[in-house]
């Protein structure tokens, strides 16, 4: 499944959640990541940012696609980091 995250939390947490991320998606763009992830590594990730966050006060987007062709993205300006199957 395809996987893209976002996330809006509080600046004292906001590095201890992107290197999270991180381990299994790829950065695109501030507080914005994505890739390829299996249902185990979904719940995984999902379980480490419960415990990272503050659930009164950060927030975390996950959208999750069946595959990556299902997505379509347009980018303005400059692309930061492109996804790849390769890491």
């Amino acid at each position: 499944m395809y996987v893209i995250l976002a996330y809006d939390v509080a600046v004292e947490r906001n590095g201890r959640v992107l290197k999270t991320a991180r381990r299994y998606l790829t950065w695109v763009q501030n507080s914005l990541l994505e890739g390829e992830l299996s249902p185990a590594q979904l719940r995984r990730l999902q379980h480490e940012l419960e415990r990272a966050i503050d659930p009164q006060s950060d927030s975390v987007q996950i959208y999750v696609l069946p595959q990556a062709s299902a997505a379509r993205r347009v980018c303005l300006g400059v692309v930061k980091n492109e996804p790849s199957q390769f890491v």
